[in-house]
């Protein structure tokens, strides 16, 4: 595509240089240009792209985006915001893929990655060929690419889009995180179904409180338009009855609103709730009929992720024994409640639970099967969330027989640092503490009588540990495994 056709894209730009290079991708990290590049300089949250204009021009960029006065010889395009420029030249170069898919966003603080994984499966089951993007990767059919955020960049996502349709990719589902909602990593994708799990403390970060939170979730059903079309082409807003922020959402939306909920009347509901060490059993109601439910996922969270992929797929007009039949196949998803057999005599489950909420669902869903005693490991990310910490600990200490609080991803921050304010919410309790995950858990095994679970939380399907600025392979189910075959 010549750049006087990208541009196009914009309504509104000032154009140094006459040349009308021909340009074949797009980017915003300056060691990814080659020649036939556009070079976006985006200023991000720790790093200003116009500082790597001279490198991207020295590595063969044939034009560059830019807010700021740069000095290069190749031609430079001056628009007042040029992550707002990204993302309207993506999805013209792409070809605007989001319009020719059914595509449907989840967002929320817990459960985004089950959701998403449900929805692939229930669809693809159901005949509707759906690809995924979210943090397990952008996935469909051989098409596999791992991805650096839960959300990738504005251009990346467009360009996975347009490869999964012309790969013959019908729907995608994707994890919609709220920084990337509030950042622009979305703009331009033609959502068709927003999914709303809850909404717990996390992420406080970078939003302050929990309102801009609260909002910069909303922006998913805020954007899902205001014009109604024919059936095939709905526009619809699922929203988790049983949480108080979907009132707001609510209010935000002008598309079709489908609830689901346990605790209050929806559109799909659970009744009669049995959960086991092996799977989870309950009474599905939708329209006045019921219908009995199976499925080897554990928990109550995992109702509701079920019941919110349901409500979700049921727009698409699928048959519900169908979709019934897709949730009992799933076995469940990596490192979400995922259990780890060695031989041994205890029951050991890793986790991705690393907020309050999804800390204290694990650890009640345990209690609900468990016989004996509850060890639990869990520690909190450095550079991140720190008002979290201690309640963390707390749950951990509060609804375990013996809690080991340890690192998780401590980045630039001192671990110790990390542990001291984790340690404010259990003054007094009786805990472990043990800076290196590795001998945690081991201490966590080594503990274990037959008949215990233990419960290691926080990093899930995580195969890294980031100390400093490096990241160093590690993998929690590995370790537990390593550990339970030492300790026999």
């Amino acid at each position: 595509m010549k750049l006087a056709e990208c541009l196009a894209a914009l309504a509104d730009y000032r154009k140094m240089g006459d040349a009308n290079p021909e340009i074949d991708r797009l980017t915003v990290d300056s060691r990814q240009v080659k020649p036939g590049t556009l070079f976006f300089c985006i200023n991000g949250h720790t790093l200003n792209g116009h500082k790597y204009a001279e490198q991207a021009e020295a590595n063969g960029a044939s034009a560059i985006i830019a807010q700021e006065t740069i000095d290069v010889s190749i031609p430079v395009i001056y628009v007042s915001d040029t992550h707002r420029a990204l993302a309207m030249i993506a999805d013209h170069f792409y070809g605007q893929p989001s319009h020719h898919l059914h595509l449907i966003g989840v967002t929320g603080t817990n459960g985004k990655t089950t959701i998403t994984y449900l929805i692939k499966k229930i669809q693809s089951a159901c005949g509707l060929a759906t690809g995924l993007i979210g943090t397990m990767g952008a996935s469909f059919g051989d098409y596999q690419v791992s991805v650096a955020n839960t959300t990738p960049e504005v251009h990346l996502v467009h360009e996975y889009l347009a490869h999964m349709a012309e790969a013959g990719a019908e729907s995608v589902v994707m994890e919609t995180s709220s920084n990337a909602l509030y950042d622009g990593r979305v703009h331009g994708c033609d959502f068709n179904i927003g999914i709303f799990t809850n909404l717990t403390e996390d992420h406080l970060d970078l939003h302050g409180t929990m309102k801009d939170y609260m909002y910069a979730k909303s922006l998913l059903f805020s954007q899902l338009g205001n014009a109604y079309g024919q059936p095939e082409t709905v526009k619809a807003a699922v929203l988790n009855a049983d949480d108080p922020v979907s009132e707001v959402y609510r209010h935000m939306t002008a598309a079709h609103v489908v609830t689901y909920g346990i605790d209050r009347p929806a559109d799909f509901t659970a009744s009669e709730i049995c959960i086991t060490p092996h799977g989870t059993t309950f009474l599905l109601n939708n329209k006045g009929q019921t219908y009995p439910v199976s499925m080897q996922l554990i928990g109550k969270f995992s109702v509701y992720n079920v019941l919110a992929a349901l409500a979700a797929c049921s727009l698409k007009g699928f048959d519900i024994g169908r979709m019934l039949a897709a949730i009992a196949e799933i076995k469940g998803v990596s490192g979400r409640f995922e259990t780890v057999n060695a031989g041994q005599d205890f029951s050991v489950i890793v986790d991705y639970s690393h907020t309050p909420d999804s800390l204290e669902n694990a650890l009640t869903t345990i209690k609900e099967f468990a016989k004996n005693k509850i060890i639990t490991v869990v520690g909190c990310g450095g550079d991140r969330e720190r008002g979290k910490r201690p309640i963390m600990a707390k749950i951990a200490v509060d609804n375990s027989d013996l809690a080991i609080l340890t690192s998780d991803n401590p980045r630039t921050e001192d671990p110790e640092s990390i542990l001291a304010e984790m340690e404010t919410g259990v003054s007094g309790s009786d805990y472990q503490k043990i800076t290196d995950r590795r001998e945690a858990i081991r201490f966590a095994v080594r503990m274990a009588k037959p008949g215990d679970i233990v419960l290691i939380a926080g990093k899930g399907h995580e195969t890294y540990q980031i100390i400093g600025t490096v990241k160093h392979h590690f993998d929690d189910r590995e370790t537990a495994k390593q550990a339970i075959l030492e300790k026999k």
